[in-house]
């Protein structure tokens, strides 16, 4: 296993339900106060994101050193300046904050080759970022990281999609219990990066043609896979 960045041992993965309307109010203010802001307490803002498949829904992640700096961070920020200035308006945007799973990355995150677009930054990315999730009956474990490694990753990097990063649920009590993260659920996922429409959409062409790839995660899964189509916003770093 890949050692990891020391940032990021643990992640979120936040999908947030919005009133019809309001996601690019949303991301306005996010990539205009909420990055830099939250980077200041210690943790890192990977991504940010519009699923392309629900037009209310806004999906980021976030990472952190541990779960006790996730604690201190996130006391931090929520208990700091800018979040109280600014939580009324980002509150009145959401149905929904708490579809959270809290995850431990099993193979690196690489940081991006170019840097964070600046504050301001207006132009959004080509690029189509695919999360995978793996609802699994059983916590995941070395079993089903080797089949997937042996027999899915090999199929997926023919049709175009090779893995950017695989996670796993993090079984670690919520350090910060004000913010619910789902309890109960074990998944197994993977990212993967395209670098525009069209070459998602072919690899989603591919893929369906292909028989029985996930047929070796089989004995793991509890539910069918979950795919998101994610176009990053304007300044996510990942893209």
């Amino acid at each position: 296993m890949p050692p990891q960045p020391p940032c990021c041992s643990v992640f979120e993965l936040r999908q947030y339900t919005l009133h019809p309307g309001q996601r690019d109010v949303l991301i306005s203010l996010f990539d205009r106060a909420f990055i830099e802001s939250q980077e200041a307490t210690g943790m890192h803002i990977a991504g940010q994101f519009r699923d392309e498949d629900r037009p209310d829904r806004f999906v980021w992640m976030r990472g952190f050193r541990d779960m006790d700096s996730r604690r201190e961070a996130l006391s931090a920020f929520y208990g700091g300046p800018v979040w109280k200035e600014h939580r009324n308006a980002a509150n009145a945007t959401m149905v929904d904050s708490d579809n959270v799973l809290l995850l431990r990355p099993i193979t690196r995150l690489a940081h991006p080759a170019t840097p964070r677009p600046p504050p301001g930054a207006d132009t959004r990315p080509s690029s189509r970022v695919e999360v995978t999730l793996c609802y699994l009956k059983t916590p995941a474990d070395k079993a089903l990281t080797a089949s997937f490694e042996h027999h899915v990753r090999p199929v997926l990097t023919e049709l175009g999609a090779p893995p950017k990063a695989l996670f796993q649920t993090e079984p670690a009590e919520n350090t910060f219990p004000a913010l619910p993260v789902r309890t109960g659920v074990h998944v197994f996922m993977w990212l993967t990066v395209f670098p525009d429409a069209g070459h998602h959409r072919e690899h989603l062409r591919r893929r369906a043609a292909t028989k029985g790839w996930v047929e070796p995660l089989q004995p793991w899964l509890s539910a069918p896979l979950e795919h998101l189509t994610l176009s990053p916003t304007a300044r996510s770093e990942l893209r």
